[in-house]
């Protein structure tokens, strides 16, 4: 019964991610899903993020979390568009939610959606949201043992972001450990090291981010 009820879930979950994509496919919108432990940083992340892509790119935030729309305050005092999500005690968005908040959206006219997902390594991995991305944020002071111990997270991400980097000398973390964990978790992944506070690194994550949109207008 339980596996039933699983296959059933998630099947409901996959026909509403079906759903979002061929949205997203329509509007020439990349969607990158980003996920992370709570306090990793990603909603610092995403507010450098902005205010340096907006520029070129129309930018759009869909913000997951139990409660509060303090996250989509900050993005929108960046200048971009979001929406909250608040899941009131659930640990992660799933396509569902991602599908009833776009007609908030004129989705046509945004080049570039991030979804920041509920701060979990656990749940949200197994979500099909419609994305064609999903990125990992892992920071330093959580230390060497978070991808080792929440494998499937990094297993299903393409790119692991490493934040708060300018904390390395204060912190005992060691990137190559954490470089080699990734590696054997998963060996098409990569790791890049940011500071969403100082600005270290965020310009490889946004040279990755213009190459995926590239990527993707081309499809």
């Amino acid at each position: 019964m339980k596996r039933t009820l699983n296959k059933d879930v998630l099947s409901d979950n996959n026909q509403s991610a079906a759903f979002n994509r061929e949205t997203f496919k329509k509007s020439n919108t990349l969607v990158i899903n980003l996920m992370s432990s709570p306090g990793a940083g990603k909603t610092t992340l995403l507010e450098k993020t902005v205010k340096m892509l907006s520029k070129h790119y129309r930018i759009a935030v869909i913000e997951g979390d139990l409660a509060t729309e303090n996250d989509a305050e900050r993005i929108r005092a960046c200048g971009a568009k979001a929406e909250q999500i608040n899941t009131n005690g659930g640990c992660h968005l799933d396509a569902r939610m991602i599908a009833k908040v776009l007609p908030k959206f004129q989705i046509n006219d945004i080049d570039i959606l991030f979804i920041e997902n509920v701060g979990n390594l656990v749940c949200p991995s197994g979500y099909d949201l419609g994305q064609q991305h999903k990125v990992a944020l892992l920071s330093i002071p959580e230390g060497n043992d978070k991808i080792p111990k929440y494998p499937v997270m990094f297993r299903r991400t393409e790119l692991a972001l490493l934040n708060k980097v300018d904390l390395l000398p204060y912190i005992d973390f060691n990137v190559e450990t954490a470089e080699a964990d990734l590696k054997a978790i998963n060996p098409n992944s990569r790791l890049v090291k940011v500071s969403a506070h100082t600005g270290e690194g965020m310009q490889e994550w946004f040279n990755w981010i213009k190459g995926a949109y590239q990527a993707w207008i081309k499809h």
